[in-house]
């Protein structure tokens, strides 16, 4: 790799995989829609500019031979329009750049959402299908947008996805806030018997994984037309590791509990009041919410520890007293 166009390179994931780049002193154009003082400070250029717009993209692919593909809409509640524009065709438009100008490599971030089927899933590898039971449009458009991706790889250009699951760390902007201000105002319950274990990625291991699967492609090509779980490798159990986290954060614990069957109803009835009233902030609780926060869902990292030689950088311990000490330098 020498020059990199990274899409979403100024959110949580992408802003990782610029600094890991720039360690290696790598040439990085980042695309966005704001302006990222802070990705510019590593040594990055930024481009403001919408990836659903198509000539927008090939002009950034230009002069690029690697491009990482970050950029996404997140979230669990929204419109399909919104999310198969920006996941799904803004993904052909990255495609397409990619081929127009030559690029030679492209690694997707993808979400292991893309096979959750409403079961739990233990230590289930790239073996599983894609899901076709969709409670969220982020799901089904990161489908649609995996298997774009994969398709396109061949000899000209090399592709591959990494599905890293439940990602934290220090700037979060997401799950660790959101589980701080629940848990803060008491409005945090525990669904289901608080037995299920989970995947959690701590972030400095999830732009690693990224940077070891463009190596690959640009090497050997044993990742190319491939998807990886990455992971730290061992799951935790999630209520347990939530209510450690609150007790070193002076959070009183989880007291509360509501069974799985009455999260999942509450879910339905709040998504079809939301609808119904044209309501675009999410819901408190949703189907796939509850089903999320019940369910075990943790997968190998055999493939990702074989193919790309991944091994997590920071164990969950380490990254925990990190991310403690981030939130008290705020």
């Amino acid at each position: 790799m020498k020059k990199v166009l990274i899409t979403g390179g100024g959110g949580f994931v992408g802003q990782n995989i610029v600094q890991q780049l720039r360690a290696r002193d790598i040439d990085c154009l980042v695309v966005g829609r704001h302006s990222y003082p802070e990705v510019e400070a590593l040594g990055a250029a930024v481009r403001q500019g919408d990836i659903c717009d198509r000539e927008f993209m090939r002009e950034c692919c230009r002069g690029r031979d690697t491009v990482f593909h970050v950029a996404a809409l997140a979230g669990i509640w929204g419109r399909w329009r919104d999310y198969y524009a920006t996941n799904v065709l803004g993904t052909e438009n990255v495609l397409a750049g990619c081929r127009a100008e030559g690029v030679s490599h492209l690694v997707y971030t993808s979400t292991p959402s893309v096979v959750f089927n409403s079961l739990s899933i233990c230590n289930g590898d790239e073996q599983l299908p894609y899901t076709d039971r969709f409670l969220c449009h982020y799901a089904r458009s990161k489908v649609m947008a995996e298997q774009l991706v994969l398709a396109a790889s061949d000899q000209h250009l090399r592709t591959c996805a990494i599905r890293p699951h439940l990602v934290w760390g220090p700037g979060d902007p997401h799950l660790i806030p959101r589980l701080i201000d629940r848990g803060r105002k008491g409005q945090l319950r525990q669904v289901g018997e608080g037995q299920n274990l989970v995947d959690i990625s701590y972030v400095d291991n999830v732009a690693h994984a990224h940077l070891l699967a463009a190596d690959n492609l640009e090497g050997i090509g044993t990742a190319a037309g491939q998807a990886y779980f990455i992971s730290q490798g061992e799951p935790v159990n999630l209520w347990q590791w939530i209510g450690d986290l609150f007790t070193r954060l002076d959070i009183a614990p989880v007291r509360t509990k509501v069974s799985y069957p009455a999260a999942y109803g509450i879910g339905a009835l709040f998504e079809g009041v939301y609808r119904l009233a044209g309501w675009r902030k999410e819901p408190q609780m949703t189907r796939f919410l509850a089903q999320q926060l019940a369910k075990s869902h943790y997968f190998s990292i055999a493939r990702a520890r074989r193919d790309l030689g991944y091994q997590p950088l920071v164990s969950i311990e380490h990254g925990v007293e990190r991310l403690l000490a981030s939130l008290v330098i705020k």
